[in-house]
C-alpha cells in the first residue's frame, strides 16, 4: 500500500493520518511495523520530571516528512540533522496534516539520546472547526474515542505524547468539552506511555475565541490545568513573562515559551541572537520551547550547515541545562545518522551520501571555549558509521594539557570499568602529543581508587590503567585494544573504584615535554566505550524465531 510503502523503491516510509474518519479508523496492521521505534527512551538524570527549567524543541521544516520517511534511510546529500540532544529535554514533530505521527528514524535517535518524542495533534480552518465540532460537540463519548486513538497510536508506534494545536474558533459546546478533551487525553497517554506527556498549545481561549495570548492568563489557564504544559505564541514581552512566573506558581517549569527562530513577528532575537529570548525567559524560571531551529539549515543553506549549528547551539549553551547519562554501557563512534561515505573498522568501504536518523549515535557534549577549543564533526574521517568527533584546540604556554569534557555522567560507579578509545592526531606537532582519558567522581567522601598503586589526584581525577593487551576471556569483545587501523590508534584501559559515583569523562590531550610556548592540536576521535566488566562476561541474548516476508525478488 502506498501509505506504508514508497511508490518508486518500495521502501517502506513513515506516513501521517488526515481527517477524524481517519483517525477513528486506525488500527495496527501488519504494514505499519517498521514505523514502530526499536529503541527505548534512555534514562536521564535528572529526571525530566525534576525541577528545572526544560527545553523543547519544536521541529518544523517544508510540510514535515521529507527524506526523513525513509525509515532504512536514503541517499540524500547533505541533509538535515539534529544532534545537540544533550542540551534539550523534549523533541516535537510538527506538520499541518491533522495527525503528525513522528516519523520512526526521530524517536530512534531521540530515544537514544534519552530525549521524548511528541507527535502533533493540529486542527486549523473551516475544515478544523468542522472536525472539532465533530467530537468535541459531541459529548464524552466521541471526545473520549479521539483522547483513546492517539494514546494507542502513541502506545503503538512507541513515541511519548502529544503537542495538541486547536487554531479554529470553537462553539460554546466544544469549547466547553475541551478541558474535559485534554484531561481524557492526558489521562490516556499517561497510563498508556510511561513519561507520556501531553502539551497544549496557546491559542484557543475559554470562550472558543482564537486569540494568542503570548503568556498563561485566566483565558487560557483552564487548559494547562488540565495537562502536562502549555507553549506559548511567539511575540511576548518581558511583562507577559513576569505575569505568567506569577499565575503558574509552582507550575512555572511547565510553561514553554515560545521562540520562533525565524523571528516572524514582533519578537525578541530570533537567528543567531536566539540566546536573547531565552536570556529572558530563564531570569523568570520559565521552560523555553524552540520553534523552528531548522532555520540554521534552511535559512543559512547546506553548505556550511555543521559549522554553522554548532555555532547556533554553542551561543545559546549556557541557557540550557543538559542531562547526563545514568546507565552503562556506553558506546559510541559519533556517527551523526548521515555521511558523504560509510566506513567501517577506519576504511572507507562505500564511498556516497547517506541518511539515516536511526543509525546515529549517542551524542556527546560539543564544548566551545572562545579560542581555545572548537568541537566539530568531520565528515571526511571515521572510524565507523558517517562521521568522527574533532577536537581542534591550543594547549597554553606552561601548561601540560587540554581537558576535553565529551559526557556528563551520574551513576554508582561498578568496581571495575573497562573503557576503550580510538584516536587520530592530525597535523605538525601530533608527535609531541599524547591523548588520553579521564574519569572524574563526585565527592563522596568515601570514593577510593581500588588499585592501590595509583591515587586518585585531589576533586575525583582518576586516570584510568593504560592495558597493553585486553584480559584473557575479553579478548574477542575488545579487540579494540590493538586493532588501529588506517592511522587510527587505539587504547585500551581498567578502572577499579569502591563507593564511587561517576562524573564525567573527558579526553585529555598532553604535551610529552613542558613549553612556554602555544601548542595546537588537531584530534579526531573514532570510538568511545565505558563498560561494566561484570556485565561483559555474560553471553549476549539469543535470537529466536525469525521470520521473513513480503518478499520481493528482483
Amino acid at each position: 500500500p502506498a501509505k506504508y510503502f514508497d511508490t518508486k523503491t518500495t521502501e517502506p516510509i513513515s506516513f501521517f493520518l488526515s481527517g477524524l474518519e481517519e483517525l477513528l479508523a486506525w488500527q495496527p496492521n501488519i504494514n505499519d511495523e517498521f514505523n514502530v521505534s526499536a529503541v527505548p527512551l534512555a534514562k536521564r538524570q535528572p529526571p525530566l520530571q525534576s525541577r528545572r527549567p526544560r527545553t523543547l524543541v519544536c521541529h518544523d521544516m517544508g510540510g514535515g516528512y521529507l527524506e526523513d520517511r525513509f525509515i532504512q534511510g536514503s541517499a540524500t546529500r547533505d541533509p538535515y540533522v539534529f544532534y545537540h540532544w544533550r542540551y534539550i529535554d523534549i523533541f516535537v514533530y510538527f506538520s499541518h496534516h491533522t495527525v503528525t505521527i513522528p516519523p520512526v528514524v526521530w524517536t530512534n535517535a531521540a530515544h537514544r539520546n534519552s530525549v521524548p518524542v511528541l507527535g502533533t495533534f493540529i486542527t486549523e480552518w473551516a475544515d478544523g472547526g468542522k472536525l472539532c465540532e465533530a467530537f468535541l460537540a459531541g459529548g464524552e463519548e466521541a471526545y473520549g474515542a479521539v483522547a483513546e486513538q492517539l494514546a494507542r497510536i502513541a502506545q503503538h508506534y512507541r513515541f511519548d505524547g502529544w503537542l495538541i494545536n486547536i487554531e479554529n474558533t470553537l462553539s460554546a459546546a466544544a469549547v466547553r468539552n475541551l478541558p474535559l478533551f485534554l484531561r481524557d487525553l492526558t489521562a490516556q497517554v499517561h497510563s498508556a506511555v510511561p513519561g507520556g506527556l501531553v502539551i497544549w498549545y496557546d491559542s484557543v481561549l475559554k470562550d472558543g475565541t482564537l486569540k494568542w495570548q503570548n503568556e498563561l492568563n485566566d483565558e487560557n489557564r483552564v487548559f494547562f490545568d488540565a495537562c502536562d504544559g502549555l507553549f506559548t505564541n511567539y511575540n511576548w514581552k518581558e511583562e507577559q513573562l513576569e505575569r505568567t512566573q506569577r499565575l503558574a506558581g509552582p507550575r512555572q517549569n511547565d510553561v514553554y515559551v515560545g521562540v520562533d527562530v525565524f523571528a516572524r513577528g514582533d519578537v525578541i532575537g530570533g537567528g543567531f541572537d536566539t540566546d536573547k529570548s531565552l536570556r529572558l525567559i530563564r531570569q523568570y524560571g520559565l521552560s523555553a520551547a524552540i520553534f523552528a531551529p531548522g532555520w540554521v539549515y534552511e535559512h543559512l543553506g547546506k553548505e556550511n550547515f555543521l559549522q554553522n549549528e554548532n555555532r547556533f547551539w554553542g551561543l545559546l549553551a549556557e541557557y540550557l541545562p543538559t542531562h547526563s547519562i545514568c546507565t552503562l554501557p556506553l558506546t559510541t563512534s559519533f556517527s551523526l545518522g548521515m555521511g558523504t561515505s560509510t566506513f567501517l573498522d577506519g576504511k572507507d568501504e562505500e564511498s556516497g551520501p547517506w541518511y539515516d536518523l536511526s543509525a546515529q549515535d549517542i551524542q556527546p557534549l560539543y564544548p566551545e571555549l572562545q579560542g581555545r577549543l572548537s568541537t566539530n564533526c568531520c565528515l571526511q574521517d571515521a572510524w565507523c558509521g558517517g562521521s568522527s568527533l574533532q577536537l581542534q584546540g591550543t594547549i597554553p604556554p606552561g601548561e601540560e594539557r587540554a581537558a576535553v569534557r565529551l559526557f556528563s555522567l551520574q551513576m554508582p560507579a561498578p568496581p571495575k570499568l573497562f573503557l576503550t578509545l580510538l584516536y587520530k592526531l592530525e597535523g605538525p606537532q601530533h608527535d609531541d602529543l599524547t591523548v588520553a582519558l579521564e574519569v572524574t567522581t563526585w565527592d563522596t567522601g568515601t570514593c577510593l581508587e581500588g588499585n592501590p598503586t595509583s591515587l586518585p589526584e585531589p576533586n575525583g581525577r582518576h586516570y584510568p590503567r593504560f592495558l597493553p593487551a585486553p584480559p584473557p576471556g575479553l579478548a574477542k569483545l575488545l579487540t579494540a585494544c590493538h586493532r588501529g587501523s588506517y592511522g587510527w590508534t587505539s587504547r585500551c584501559y581498567e578502572l577499579e573504584l569502591q563507593d564511587c559515583s561517576l562524573r564525567d569523562l573527558s579526553v585529555i590531550v598532553s604535551r610529552q615535554q613542558p613549553s612556554l610556548e602555544e601548542t595546537s592540536f588537531t584530534c579526531l576521535l573514532g570510538e568511545v566505550r565505558v563498560l561494566d566488566t561484570a556485565s561483559l562476561t555474560a553471553s549476549p541474548p539469543q535470537l529466536h524465531s525469525v521470520m521473513a516476508s513480503q518478499l520481493w525478488w528482483q
